[in-house]
């Protein structure tokens, strides 16, 4: 039998990006930390998300029409650490513009303005799939990754593929 413990170890072998989904509601910026972003489909631009059932955030947040996804960018593991934060306080320091309710990290690599489209509940989650209004990439920055359980940037090293 494979146990929520064996499914984390595991998969801590793969590589995410570090984001956070954000909106404004009732004047207050609500939002969590995610890394299961996923693109879904380039025509129509659609990306997914997952939610925790055990989630406090996620009944918050799905009353607003509008999101923000900020993927974190190298010099943001401040952020990270401040979003793992109780909910009250997760934003409470870090810089947010907040754009018709999507809320969005300052310096973020990638913003993504998103709008929910459907959702499944499925084993623990509920998976969401989100229409894509806008983004833009800040493309002189690197990423945040996190790779066995640690946030981690990428080095900067030459494949031999990259010598052309």
């Amino acid at each position: 039998m494979i146990t929520p413990q064996d499914m984390r170890h595991t998969l801590a072998g793969f590589a995410t990006g570090l984001a956070v989904v954000a909106a404004e509601i009732d004047g207050e910026v609500v939002g969590m930390p995610v890394n299961s972003l996923g693109s879904v489909s380039l025509d129509p631009p659609l990306v997914s998300l997952s939610f925790a059932h055990t989630s406090t955030t996620w009944p918050k947040l799905r009353r607003s029409q509008r999101w923000g996804i900020s993927v974190l960018a190298e010099g943001m593991e401040s952020a990270a650490r401040d979003l793992r934060r109780p909910a009250t306080e997760r934003f409470t320091g870090l810089e947010v513009d907040v754009v018709g309710g999507a809320a969005f990290l300052r310096g973020a690599l990638v913003t993504i303005t998103v709008e929910l489209r459907s959702k499944i509940e499925t084993g623990d989650h509920t998976l969401v799939l989100l229409d894509v209004l806008w983004l833009e990439r800040d493309e002189s920055r690197a990423p945040l990754v996190f790779f066995g359980s640690r946030v981690r940037t990428l080095a900067a090293r030459r494949c031999p593929a990259d010598h052309g």
